[in-house]
């Protein structure tokens, strides 16, 4: 087998856990597999390097961070290699641009446009190891870029498509996708198989284990994915076709995305056009918007009500301050004290009363609901963070996820 697998910033948290994966991967190698392994930076590496830029500059240019933040992973990636060719299995470590991943031109957030995997199937077809830096790749104009939070599971997830691999394993500190955090709910259960739609739609709902673009990825790559732990060899959760799921629970997890904020515009002017105005600049600074409503408010004028992740707010408050002084928008309210949780399932698709069981949930709970939205597979609502836990505790009891 051709085997993808992925090691995040707990597992090569240190020198011990960087010998602990080396063990593991030279373990399957030996089993006469050929594996690419993709790395991140050792955990907190990330934010030193931050720190050390933010000494200089509270807004450093993206270019020069994205050149700063890529050493986190080559750093890991060459520890790794040196460490399995000391043990006997034959390693070459690889930056994004020696492994042929090719990106967009926007630092920090940059998007994967293609993979030449020349480089890494001779050095596999040489019988080697090859550990790649996660987490970046090499603008068209040559330039180092990293692709965000999550990048180094995307890196995996595009090269496994790339090199047409049979498995990409993501290992991380837990051992595999559960019904909800089991920090909130110690009775969540673990899940053997999980659709790549309910797990985009847990991903981009705040399930940590796994970062939507990945999923997004692996569904279109046809990638069979298992996110599983590097400190035991218990089995993991396989994320594959729907169709490779014999039986369909009705609700699969309760996800929870504490880093929401909530956007609120009291009388915005009454022209056509407006709202695709407001949502256009947003998106050209490059701010993600989750949910929306807009109602009629007085004099003809429409309230609109939408979610940012938070980390975009400063970006979103400055796209409304424009809108503010040219008398676009009467008045701009902002509140990050909000959450959102949601329920996922494909079986939702044909069972009736779900919502109105949700509802009924959050309503014997005292607990308001600001905002609703839902698709085929999902209902999810903006609810005061505060009641958090306790909205994500009652919910998994009612659907009986603990069963």
């Amino acid at each position: 087998m051709l085997i993808v697998q992925k090691f995040g910033g707990t597992s090569v948290g240190d020198l011990e856990r960087i010998q602990n994966v080396a063990s593991r991967v030279c373990e399957t190698k030996k089993a006469g597999n050929d594996v690419v392994v993709v790395v991140s930076a050792m955990s907190g590496e990330t934010n030193k390097l931050l720190a050390y830029a933010e000494h200089f500059s509270k807004n450093p240019q993206r270019a020069e961070v994205d050149m700063l933040l890529s050493s986190g992973e080559r750093v890991t990636a060459s520890l790794l290699a040196i460490a399995l060719s000391e043990m006997g299995c034959e390693a070459v470590s690889m930056t994004g641009r020696k492994a042929g991943i090719v990106t967009d031109n926007i630092h920090t957030k940059a998007r994967i446009e293609e993979i030449d995997p020349t480089a890494m199937n001779k050095a596999i077809k040489d019988g080697k190891i090859v550990v790649v830096a996660g987490f970046q790749g090499i603008s068209q104009d040559g330039n180092v870029t990293t692709l965000g939070r999550g990048g180094s599971d995307l890196s995996a997830v595009a090269i496994a498509g790339a090199i047409k691999a049979d498995l990409c394993e993501i290992y991380t500190d837990v051992s595999g996708i559960f019904t909800t955090d089991p920090r909130i709910e110690p009775r969540a259960k673990k899940l053997d198989k999980i659709s790549y739609d309910e797990m985009l739609e847990l991903a981009s709902l705040g399930a940590k284990v796994l970062q939507n673009r990945s999923v997004e990825l692996a569904k279109k790559l046809n990638v069979n994915l298992v996110t599983r732990t590097s400190f035991s060899n218990e089995e993991g959760t396989l994320i594959t076709k729907e169709e490779n799921i014999m039986e369909k629970p009705l609700v699969s997890g309760i996800a929870l995305d504490k880093n929401q904020a909530r956007v609120s515009l009291v009388g915005v002017k009454d022209r056509p056009g407006i709202a695709s105005d407001i949502f256009t600049k947003l998106s050209n600074n490059s701010v993600n918007i989750d949910m929306i409503i807009q109602n009629v408010g007085h004099d003809g004028k429409a309230n609109i009500d939408f979610t940012v992740p938070v980390n975009d707010l400063a970006d979103a408050k400055k796209v409304m301050d424009s809108f503010v002084k040219e008398s676009e928008v009467d008045e701009v309210s902002y509140d990050e004290n909000i959450c959102k949780v949601s329920i996922v399932g494909v079986g939702m698709k044909s069972h009736t009363g779900v919502a109105a069981k949700a509802f009924s949930v959050m309503a014997a709970e005292n607990i308001n609901i600001n905002m609703i939205s839902t698709s085929e597979i999902k209902i999810s609502m903006i609810i005061a963070e505060k009641y958090a836990e306790l909205a994500v505790r009652a919910l998994h009891s009612a659907y009986e996820l603990d069963k």
